[in-house]
Order: structure tokens, then C-alpha cells, then sequence
């Protein structure tokens, strides 16, 4: 039991990108998927640049590049687009650009960028 603690209170101390990162980890490892847990990405997928660059990109990252004047707004959007609480959501968008999610669809990644910058966001797809 003393090792289950210790592991709960490593865990507690993480960042909300380590924390999507160690669910991304476990998921490949153990062959599952945790959609719901995966809110936000850590950053772009590492390889294959060169190869994908020639065919036409089927997934892309929304960047939050700036948060723009409405600061409140796009905290608001982001909550409701990640799912994150309060302090995370607002840490991401003071923190930007950063990644807001990755591995979306074109469909859904233009309705994002739509969606943040209809508050004022600055948004870039990758």
C-alpha cells in the first residue's frame, strides 16, 4: 500500500502535459485507448516529416498561437473544447503558442480554428 501512495502523490505532481503524455505512453503500451483522458497534446508527432509532406495531411495539431484582447473568451473555448479545469485551461492560453490538440481530422481542426478565433484567438494549423 505505501508504493500505491507513492505513486498517487508522483502522479498528482505532474503537469497537465505530462499527464496526457503518460496517457499517451500507456495507451500504446497497453493497446488502449483513453479518447476521453487525452485532452490536450503535449506537441507534433515526432518522424516521418519528409514522407508525409508529400501526400496530402489527413491529421493536423491546432496551435494556440495568442490568446489575442479577449484572454477570458478563449480560456472559456478552450474549456469546453478540452475539457480541462479552469487553472489548466488558463495556464495553456497564458502559455501559447501551444498545442491544443493533435491528431484531428481537417473538418474538425477548421472548425476549431473557427470557433477560437471568432473569440479572438490567434490559431494555427499543423
Amino acid at each position: 500500500m505505501a508504493d500505491l501512495a507513492k505513486l498517487v502523490d508522483e502522479l498528482s505532481s505532474l503537469t497537465v502535459l505530462e499527464a496526457a503524455d503518460l496517457a499517451k505512453m500507456l495507451e500504446e503500451k497497453w493497446g488502449v485507448s483513453a479518447a476521453a483522458a487525452v485532452a490536450v497534446a503535449a506537441g507534433p508527432a515526432a518522424g516521418g516529416g519528409a514522407a508525409a509532406a508529400a501526400e496530402e495531411q489527413t491529421e493536423f495539431t491546432v496551435v494556440l498561437a495568442a490568446a489575442g484582447d479577449k484572454k477570458i473568451e478563449v480560456i472559456k473555448e478552450v474549456r469546453a473544447i478540452t475539457g480541462l479545469g479552469l487553472k489548466e485551461a488558463k495556464d495553456l492560453v497564458e502559455g501559447a503558442p501551444k498545442p491544443l490538440k493533435e491528431g484531428v481530422a481537417k473538418d474538425e481542426a477548421e472548425k476549431l480554428k473557427k470557433q477560437l478565433e471568432a473569440v479572438g484567438a490567434k490559431v494555427e494549423l499543423k
